[in-house]
């Protein structure tokens, strides 16, 4: 699969991991101590591409958010960032989706002879 899509199927893999961090992140936003969590895609993505899984690139890329207005219960969770990292992400997943998409007809149609 990494050959017939490229970097654009790993991509999509940790644009979801990526999703579902930030998502933890919304629903803990009341939990006292929470520490809100991010993946730095690009660092993610380099390793994924140097050969590391996509968990082991994913995982190796979480790193802590620094908040910009730390609440007294200890949860940096900021919803502003949150629903803007959420908002980015979701756009950036539809992108590689349609990508993927676009190849796949590519193929189906070479393979039909249109």
């Amino acid at each position: 699969m990494g050959s017939l899509f490229g970097i654009h199927g790993d991509a999509l893999q940790l644009r979801s991991q990526r999703l579902g961090l930030i998502t933890s992140n919304i629903a803990n936003a009341g939990t006292p101590g929470y520490k809100a969590r991010d993946i730095d895609f690009g660092a993610a993505l380099r390793a994924s591409v140097k050969g590391q899984g996509i968990d082991a690139a994913a995982s190796g890329a979480i790193r802590y958010r620094v908040p910009v207005m730390p609440s007294l219960d200890g949860n940096t969770v900021e919803m502003a960032t949150e629903q803007t990292a959420f908002a980015e992400t979701a756009v950036g997943y539809q992108a590689t989706l349609s990508f993927i998409r676009g190849r796949v007809e590519t193929i189906t149609r070479a393979l039909k002879g249109d």
